[in-house]
Order: C-alpha cells, then sequence, then structure tokens
C-alpha cells in the first residue's frame, strides 16, 4: 500500500498554469495578482486540496494569525464561577472564529507569568494583545502599544497609557441602581465596593458616593474583591458598624449572592429589612433567595468589540475607544 503524497505548491502551480511564486503570493494574501489568476489559483488549491504552510506563511506575511488574550489574574480566579472572565474568552472567541484566527489564552496572575506574556508578545508570535484585566498602573499595555504592537483592553488603563479601550458605564450603571434604592424610600445606603486597583472597582464605588452625596446621605462603605469570601466579610463589616442600613450594592453579584446569605444569617429579612442589588447579571443571580436586582453589563459583547477594535487597528486602521451601555434589571432583592 502506498501513501498519497501531500499536494506541493509546484504541483498547484502547473494546474493553474501559474508560476510557483504567483501561487505563494495568492495563498500568502498578496493583492497585487490580478483576479483571474488569483481565481485560478484557489480553484487548484481546492481540487488538489492544498494546504498552506503556516509558519511559511506568517515569514511571509509577518502575520501569525493568532491574538493573545492575557489574563491577570490567578487561574482559581479566571475559572471560578464568576462569569465576567469565560464572557469575555466567549466574545473574543466569537470574532476571532469569524475571521478565521487563532485564540492564545495567557494567565498573568504571578510575576513569572506576567515576564513570560511580555517575553512571547515582544517576540510577535501574536498579532495583537487583549487584555482582559488590569491591576493598578500595570505598564505592560503601554510598553507593547510604543513598540507598535496592537493592544485593546479591557477597561482604561490605570497609568494613564494611550491605550484604546471597551468598558461598560460602571458609574451610570451604579447609579441608576443606588436612584432605584433612594426612589423606594431607603436612606442608609451602604455599599461593598470592589478592588481600588481595578478600574470598575474604582468607578463602581465613585458612581455609589456621586449619587448618595446629590442625596445628601451619608458613605457607609466597605471593600472586597469581587469574590464571595469578600462578599460575606464586608457584609459583617457593615452590619457591626451600621446596623440600623436599609440598602446595600454590591459591586458584584458573587459579593451581593454572599451578602445575601449573611442577612439571612443575621436575622434580616430581604428586601423587607434590606434591600439588596449587585452588579454584573450573572446567570444565577435570577435564582438566588431572593431574586437579585442587578445591574446587567453586556460582557459578551464587551468581548467581541474588544476583538472587533483589535483586529482592526492591526489591519491599519484608526480606531477610539467605545464604553457600552448597562441595564438595571429589577427583580425582588431590591
Amino acid at each position: 500500500m502506498t501513501t498519497a503524497q501531500r499536494p506541493t505548491l509546484e504541483a498547484v502551480a502547473r494546474l493553474a498554469g501559474v508560476s510557483r511564486a504567483t501561487v505563494s503570493r495568492v495563498v500568502n494574501g498578496s493583492t497585487t495578482v490580478a483576479e483571474p489568476i488569483q481565481e485560478a489559483v484557489r480553484l487548484a488549491v481546492a481540487e488538489l486540496g492544498y494546504v498552506p504552510n503556516l509558519a511559511a506563511r506568517s515569514l511571509v506575511t509577518q502575520r501569525t494569525d493568532s491574538i493573545a488574550l492575557v489574563l491577570p489574574e490567578a487561574a482559581t480566579r479566571v475559572f471560578s464561577d464568576d462569569q465576567v472572565f469565560p464572557g469575555i474568552i466567549r466574545g473574543a472567541a466569537q470574532e476571532l472564529e469569524a475571521a478565521d484566527k487563532q485564540l492564545v489564552l495567557m494567565l498573568a496572575g504571578s510575576p513569572a507569568g506576567h515576564d513570560r506574556v511580555e517575553r512571547y508578545t515582544t517576540g510577535r508570535h501574536v498579532d495583537g494583545v487583549l487584555f482582559a484585566s488590569l491591576h493598578g498602573e500595570d505598564p505592560l499595555p503601554g510598553r507593547l502599544a510604543r513598540l507598535g504592537i496592537p493592544v485593546v483592553c479591557s477597561g482604561r488603563p490605570l497609568d494613564g497609557a494611550d491605550v484604546p479601550y471597551v468598558d461598560v458605564d460602571h458609574v451610570g450603571g451604579v447609579a441608576t441602581a443606588v436612584r432605584h434604592l433612594l426612589d423606594s424610600g431607603r436612606r442608609r445606603i451602604a455599599t461593598i465596593a470592589g478592588p481600588q486597583d481595578m478600574v470598575a472597582g474604582i468607578e463602581r464605588l465613585t458612581g455609589y458616593r456621586n449619587t448618595v452625596a446629590e442625596a445628601g446621605l451619608p458613605e457607609l462603605v466597605a471593600t472586597g474583591d469581587f469574590t464571595r469570601e469578600s462578599g460575606a466579610t464586608a457584609m459583617r463589616q457593615l452590619l457591626a458598624e451600621h446596623p440600623d442600613l436599609d440598602a446595600v450594592f454590591a459591586a458584584s453579584d458573587l459579593m451581593a449572592h454572599a451578602a445575601l446569605r449573611t442577612l439571612r444569617a443575621a436575622g434580616r429579612r430581604v428586601p423587607d429589612d434590606v434591600a439588596v442589588i449587585g452588579f454584573d447579571d450573572i446567570e444565577t443571580a435570577a435564582y438566588t433567595e431572593p431574586p437579585l436586582t442587578t445591574v446587567r453589563q453586556p460582557i459578551v459583547q464587551l468581548g467581541r468589540q474588544m476583538t472587533r477594535l483589535l483586529l482592526r487597528l492591526a489591519a491599519g486602521e484608526a480606531i477610539e475607544s467605545v464604553v457600552l451601555p448597562t441595564e438595571l434589571i429589577i427583580r425582588e432583592s431590591a
């Protein structure tokens, strides 16, 4: 039994009636070849089942057809039941699949991981980089952008780097939530804020502070890190410091879930004694007891929009940052 030989570039050239160099230009995406000749080459490729050498193609085009999605988080956070990161990954993967490009997922939750991402991306192993979260004044996005590597972030870089980003309207979303509490007669409104080294945590706290200040009410603040554990700790702190509170805005649904359980354990009825609102509208928000009122952010759309901008940037187009709207989803908890 003989093994069939893999079709070669020369075989495609013979069948199409053109030179080997012409076939190479066509399969590598060159636009300098006349359309009738491109069509002849495409037909020959299809007939022979020719598969281009991707390594050689990347040398010719200086493209890898791969995009890195960097998550500066520990693996335990990325692969927890927090649906933000899976949503961003899903949105990015959908856009890249439609563009026939590959997604390279990279975790950078440690100094070693951060260094590995920098070496890999500056080595031009990818055509661009998406940063799905940033902590503090991380200089890497700005440094990559200055090297000419296309970069798009989820959220505004805190170091002031001129890097395009896609985000949601955190401040406006929280303002809508707190006004809903005010309209229902709540006057001792506390917040479980998110981490203050992330733009989402900072801006959600800003939205809370602005709105309670407009109403002439005091700030009642405890801080968590978007996890259930921190939400429970912050809720216990708020109850100890402000036992007369009558509402809580939590900066993530996971922290809001923990607040619901902590309030129940303390004998507080939701929403009769204390109203609770979260942020994210993760899938389980509709199935808590009681169902959670929350601010919905279009997280899959955010991942898709980030990827669209990056592909346009990599193609040499001028782009601008985008802020997506949020929506208050009213359920029984508030």
